[in-house]
């Protein structure tokens, strides 16, 4: 990691130089005039995922607990446990005009996208129908080869309706007749009747279909970052594995707490990482401490902690 701010590219045009360099990138800056800054078809694969449009002010808290006579709440075997406040992560979350936001920045990445590229767009049931319009007139609606169902279980369970508990993520090939879609590579899950197919296949199991069953990062785990709405690492694994090759360019510039960075990285990916928010900086920068060779534009990636006191 490289200590202290490049040159930065918030403004457009800027710094897009050495992008071809093997170098990751992490940036601080709207990411429209970054995305307007990028040369055409640089990135293999693109992963999107804005703002829900919730209409309300993200945040996430997290806390930790240490046994205490005087605690304020109690614990395992009835022991009393004092809640230490660790920090608040927020942004807003409400768009007068949510395709007004979104249409300038899907019509750069199409552009950024290389002609064999693929890109995933991450959205849930609130904005998921308006959005697959914009990226049908994109892409053109062939072009449109899922719409993944990521299935969760977990959170509150209202009892005037069915509780919500999945996301939708759009997948589209910019060139139907030339992408990467690396089946082989793509990691196996259990048949939830083995004793119907056979030792062989069980032993195998068998590829993910369009509708993943995944966790939501736990919120003791050690993969938690404490930035709302982050995403499973799991869940970018696949994405990056399937859709994408060793050496390949990967863009997230909605970028949140950096998962797709840091699948990328694991999988031997490179990776350009866009956002506007500091506190999503500050999350990174602990994030990626121990990753070589990053490029930080427009933000002192210069932290005291590491990737441990994310958790």
């Amino acid at each position: 990691m490289t200590d202290g701010p490049p040159d930065g590219i918030a403004e457009p045009g800027v710094g897009t130089a050495n992008l071809e360099e093997d170098l990751n990138r992490i940036l601080l800056g709207d990411n429209l005039e970054v995305l307007r800054g990028l040369p055409d078809g640089l990135a293999d694969l693109i992963y999107v995922d804005p703002p829900f449009n919730t209409g309300r002010v993200q945040r996430r808290t997290r806390i930790r607990t240490r046994r205490s006579p005087n605690g304020d709440r109690t614990g395992f075997k009835g022991e009393r446990y004092r809640t230490e406040s660790l920090g608040t992560k927020r942004f807003r979350d409400s768009f007068d005009d949510y395709l007004a936001f979104l249409e300038p920045r899907l019509v750069e990445a199409y552009r950024v996208l290389a002609p064999h590229g693929s890109l995933y767009f991450h959205i849930d049931y609130r904005e998921v129908h308006r959005c697959r319009f914009l990226l049908d007139e994109l892409f053109g609606p062939d072009n449109l080869l899922n719409e993944i169902i990521w299935a969760y279980d977990f959170g509150a369970r209202p009892k005037t309706r069915w509780p919500a508990k999945h996301d939708n993520i759009l997948f589209y090939v910019k060139n139907l007749s030339d992408y990467v879609f690396d089946v082989d590579a793509i990691e196996r899950i259990p048949y939830m009747a083995p004793g119907l197919v056979g030792p062989d296949k069980a032993a195998r199991g068998k590829l993910p279909t369009d509708t993943w069953w995944h966790t939501i990062v736990p919120t003791s785990g050690a993969e938690r970052t404490g930035y709302p709405t982050q995403k499973p690492l799991g869940i970018l694994r696949r994405i990056v594995t399937a859709s994408s090759r060793p050496g390949d360019l990967v863009l997230d510039f909605f970028a949140g707490s950096g998962t797709t960075g840091m699948a990328a990285h694991e999988l031997g990916r490179r990776f350009v990482l866009v956002d506007d928010n500091p506190e999503a900086l500050e999350v990174m920068a602990k994030r990626f401490a121990e990753v070589p060779e990053v490029r930080w534009e427009g933000y002192e990636a210069c932290v005291s902690g590491s990737a441990e006191d994310l958790r």
